[in-house]
Parts: structure tokens; C-alpha cells; sequence
């Protein structure tokens, strides 16, 4: 009989943990390549991809666009500031939370025009397309997050991009209480896939400005659905 998937997720999450920490992989270290990890631990590429990304979005790794994936702070690597983290994401209000999102994401957006990569293009427009094939709403928003991830990730800059997950972090801890869903997933218009489009758009066209424009246009569209 067949493990569910969640349980297979788990299973290979925990073995890429102990990868990592059995190699003795220190804060900064760089891991071996996906095809060697999938040789060394006995996974498929989307067995493997999938731990990575689940790495990923707690902050225990990193990725750089052309130079590979690096143990960061989280559960993975060593903790750093979790604690600290947590407790600022307690203050902060949906609204402020917004705020820094403003701040800082438009931003990214205008350095990805300038320096994104064939690769992280591509890795951007893949995130587009999960969240449009996207069977559940939590599927669309773990999308979603990938997608505002790579445009942060496609600056080339990894102190920014150090910035983007630490506020990501707390943006995880801040309650936002319940939001109305009228659908099991986002409907086919759902308004902010042509928003992502735009952005897309701008840096695919390294017009920084209208980078800065389309995702800070995006994120106000976002803060007047969740306040309206």
C-alpha cells in the first residue's frame, strides 16, 4: 500500500534535515547540487525540490541564482533570531505589516528589472503558472509566496534578500484573522494573477520603474481586499 503524500513529504524533509546536519553544514556552507542530493538520499527531483522548498520557506537554506543552495538561519541550520522574530511578528498589525511589505518589496522588484537572470525569470514565471493551476487556496498562496520570494531573490542581492525573509518570518507570526473564501481556489479572474503579470512583465523588460510601480500597485490592491 502506498504512503500518503504527506507522509512521503515528511519522511523526505527529515532526511534532507539530517543531511544537513549530520554533514556538518554550517550557517553559510553551501550544499551539494540537487543530483547529487538525489543520489545521496535516494529521492526524485520533485521528492527532493519539494523538501527543498519547505527548507526554503522556513529559513534554514537559501538559494543564489547560478552559484547554489546555502544553509541559512531556521530549523536546518542554526537559529538565529527565530525567537525575536516571532515575538516582533506578535506586535505588529496587519496594516503595519503591510507597511514594511511596501516599503520593501517594490523595491526588490525595481533591482530584479536590473538584475535577474534568464534563470530566475524563469524561476519567477514558473510561480505564475503553479498559482493559475493552483487545486486549493492554500496551494495558490504557498505560490504566491514563492513567487514574491524569487522576484527578492532575483536582485542579486543577498543581504536584501536577507531583509525579505526575516520579514517574512514575522509576516507568518502576524494574525490576520479570517479571510472569506467563496471558492475551494482562486477563480480564473482572480485579480491578482494579471497583477503578477505586470510585474513579470516590467523586470522580464528591465523597466525598473515600472517594476517598482506594478508591485507596489499589487500590494495595495492586496491591503484594500484584506481591509476593505
Amino acid at each position: 500500500m502506498q504512503e500518503p503524500a504527506e507522509t512521503r513529504h515528511a519522511e523526505a524533509l527529515a532526511r534532507l534535515q539530517a543531511y544537513i546536519r549530520d554533514g556538518k553544514y554550517g550557517r553559510g556552507d553551501r550544499i551539494p547540487p540537487e543530483r547529487q542530493l538525489m543520489e545521496q538520499l535516494g529521492m526524485s527531483r520533485a521528492t527532493l525540490r519539494q523538501a527543498l522548498e519547505a527548507l526554503e520557506r522556513s529559513g534554514a537554506i537559501w538559494r543564489h541564482v547560478g552559484k547554489g543552495t546555502f544553509v541559512g538561519d531556521g530549523p536546518a541550520g542554526l537559529t538565529v533570531g527565530d525567537d525575536s522574530l516571532a515575538d516582533l511578528g506578535r506586535q505588529l498589525t496587519p496594516m503595519r505589516m503591510m507597511h514594511a511589505r511596501l516599503c520593501l518589496e517594490p523595491a526588490l522588484a525595481r533591482e530584479a528589472a536590473v538584475h535577474a537572470t534568464g534563470e530566475a525569470m524563469t524561476a519567477i514565471s514558473r510561480t505564475t503558472k503553479r498559482a493559475r493551476a493552483a487545486a486549493t487556496w492554500a496551494e495558490y498562496e504557498t505560490q504566491d509566496d514563492h513567487f514574491h520570494r524569487a522576484i527578492a531573490q532575483a536582485s542579486d542581492n543577498v543581504l536584501l534578500l536577507s531583509f525579505f525573509d526575516q520579514l517574512n518570518r514575522a509576516r507568518r507570526v502576524v494574525t490576520w484573522g479570517t479571510v472569506e473564501r467563496r471558492n475551494v481556489k482562486p477563480p480564473e479572474d482572480h485579480s491578482s494573477f494579471e497583477e503578477h503579470d505586470a510585474i513579470v512583465q516590467a523586470i522580464a523588460d528591465r523597466d525598473g520603474d515600472r517594476a517598482w510601480s506594478a508591485m507596489r500597485d499589487h500590494l495595495k490592491l492586496v491591503s484594500t481586499r484584506l481591509f476593505p
